[in-house]
C-alpha cells in the first residue's frame, strides 16, 4: 500500500494527503457537532492543551527521523553514483596511458556504460535485475583481471586498473541496495497514523469551541500535506520526481575506444 503511495505521480501524492488529512478533519468535526455522538463527546470537554503535545512530539520526532533517513540515503546515491563514474574514468584514463594495447578493456567498459544507462537505470525503478548489467561488468573484470596486463603494461598500472574496476563493482552495489531499499515503508504508516491521532487530540482540546476546533485542524492538517508530501517525493533516490540522475556515468559513452 505505501509502496503504490510513494509511487504515485507528485500531484497523485499531495492530493491522497489532502483527501487523507482533511477529510479527518471533515470526519472529526461532524463527530464534535453534528452526529448522535455530540453528547458523550462533549462530556470529555476540559482536556488541557498540553495533553495534545505528547502525541504532537511523538508525530514531530518520527517526521523528523524519516526526513533525515530520506535526506541521508540521497545524499548516498548521488556520492554513489558520482564515485561510480569516476572510477570508470579512471579505467579508461588508465588504459589510454598504459604502454600496451588495452583495447578490448575499453570496449567492455564502454559495453558496461551503455548496460548501465539503458537496462539497468530502468530496471532499478522496476525493482527488477538487469542480467545484462551483472554480464557486462563481469566481462570488463575478466579484461582487467587477465595476467598478461601485467606482464605488458607493469605490476603498478595492471594494480592500479584492477583497483578502480572493483571500486566500481563496489560502488555498483551500493547503489543497487539504495534502489532497492524499502525499510522505510513502515516508518510511514506509522507517521502517517500518528498525524490522524494528532488530528484527534488537538481536536479534544477544543471541543467547546467550534471555529477554534475546525481552524486548528485545518492549520495543523495542511502542515501535515505539506510536509509529507515533499519527503514522500524524495523517498526513492532512483525514481520520481527528485531523483537521482545517470548523466555522471551517461557522459562516459563519449569517451574514445
Amino acid at each position: 500500500m505505501i509502496r503504490a503511495w510513494l509511487d504515485m505521480s507528485p500531484a497523485g501524492i499531495f492530493l491522497s494527503l489532502i483527501v487523507l488529512n482533511f477529510g479527518m478533519v471533515l470526519l472529526l468535526a461532524t463527530l464534535a457537532f453534528r452526529s448522535p455522538l455530540v453528547r458523550p463527546l462533549q462530556s470529555l470537554n476540559g482536556v488541557v492543551a498540553p495533553f495534545f503535545n505528547a502525541v504532537a512530539i511523538l508525530f514531530a520526532l518520527l517526521v523528523g527521523f524519516l526526513a533525515n533517513d530520506v535526506s541521508d540515503r540521497g545524499r548516498q546515491a548521488l556520492r554513489t553514483v558520482q564515485a561510480e563514474a569516476g572510477e570508470l574514468r579512471n579505467i579508461h584514463t588508465l588504459s589510454i596511458a598504459s604502454a600496451s594495447d588495452m583495447h578490448s578493456i575499453r570496449i567492455a567498459l564502454k559495453a558496461y556504460i551503455s548496460a548501465v544507462v539503458t537496462d539497468e537505470w530502468p530496471a532499478m525503478d522496476a525493482l527488477r535485475p538487469s542480467p545484462s548489467t551483472a554480464t557486462a561488468y563481469d566481462e570488463l573484470l575478466r579484461e582487467v583481471s587477465q595476467p598478461s596486463l601485467s606482464r605488458a603494461s607493469g605490476q603498478a598500472a595492471h594494480a592500479a586498473l584492477l583497483n578502480a574496476t572493483v571500486r566500481a563493482g563496489t560502488a555498483r552495489n551500493v547503489r543497487l541496495s539504495l534502489a532497492s531499499d524499502h525499510t522505510n515503508d513502515l516508518k510511514w504508516l506509522v507517521v502517517i497514523a500518528l498525524g490522524l491521532f494528532t488530528q484527534v487530540a488537538i481536536g479534544l482540546v477544543h471541543l467547546e469551541k467550534p471555529r477554534a476546533f475546525v481552524a486548528s485542524l485545518v492549520v495543523f492538517a495542511g502542515a501535515v500535506v505539506m510536509t509529507l508530501g515533499i519527503i514522500a517525493l524524495q523517498e526513492y533516490p532512483f525514481e520520481g520526481a527528485f531523483q537521482v540522475s545517470p548523466a555522471p556515468i551517461a557522459a562516459l559513452q563519449s569517451l574514445s575506444d
